[in-house]
């Protein structure tokens, strides 16, 4: 289970930044479903739109948080790719950076699809990996220190290339898919971005936490090396988002 407290100072910042482009097209939208919502930013924007929402997440320490902030949604247990709701439910569906999680691309947008009412808006995003320099460095520190990361490959990363994914898009039933790149720079303390990054206790780094201090002292410090030039102007990082709609 992720230390969701952790997670909400440290990669949810981080995922605020493609939160505008995700609802851009499902502003008007009534009934909304936030899918892996993490901590809620997602939730939080499209209650601010005067959404009706439904959120959930896999990991019950997200719900447990998303639910306590946020008493205007509807927050439960769920994962892709089945989810507890009826056909054409929703109006809209947003993923921020969940789509890279599951284990099957296509049949996830598959159930995305069916829960989305005919003309209903999916927005969804996933990292440029060859361009996330926020969490290279965590993995090349790792790998620098001879630590290998207790996380398996993830199977997304055969359909990540935009040109791919609107393909399964449309193999999914999707209409007018289109996916576009965010560029920023996160800036962020580089010491609290460490603290919280392994602090919540993800699969990925989660494992530098678990280690002996000699070990983990080891991964620190090639950290501060290689992150020491983004001190200044930040991560520079990169994200895709997909629009599509139900036909």
């Amino acid at each position: 289970m992720v230390n969701a407290d952790a997670y909400d100072r440290g990669f949810a910042r981080l995922s605020r930044h493609t939160v505008g482009p995700l609802l851009a097209r499902s502003r008007s939208a009534r009934r909304l479903l936030d899918v892996g919502c993490g901590s809620g930013v997602v939730t939080e924007a499209a209650l601010a739109l005067g959404a009706v929402v439904t959120a959930v997440d896999a990991d019950p320490a997200m719900v447990e948080l998303t639910s306590r902030r946020f008493p205007g949604a509807a927050v439960r247990r769920a994962a892709l790719p089945e989810l507890p709701f009826d056909d054409g439910e929703f109006d809209a569906v947003a993923g921020n950076f969940i789509i890279n999680h599951v284990p099957d691309t296509g049949a996830a947008l598959r159930e995305l699809r069916r829960v989305l009412r005919p003309g209903g808006t999916l927005a969804l995003s996933w990292w440029a990996a060859g361009e996330m320099t926020a969490t290279a460095v965590l993995s090349d520190a790792m790998e620098a220190a001879g630590l290998a990361s207790g996380a398996p490959p993830r199977p997304f990363a055969a359909d990540a290339a935009p040109e791919r994914f609107a393909a399964l898009l449309a193999a999914a039933g999707f209409a007018d898919a289109e996916v576009e790149s965010v560029r920023w720079r996160h800036r962020v303390d580089l010491d609290a971005w460490w603290t919280d990054v392994v602090g919540a206790g993800g699969a990925r780094f989660g494992t530098i936490g678990r280690q002996p201090p000699e070990v983990a002292g080891r991964v620190r410090a090639h950290y501060e090396r290689l992150a020491a030039p983004y001190a200044r102007d930040g991560f520079p990082v990169c994200a895709h988002i997909a629009h599509a709609r139900r036909p």
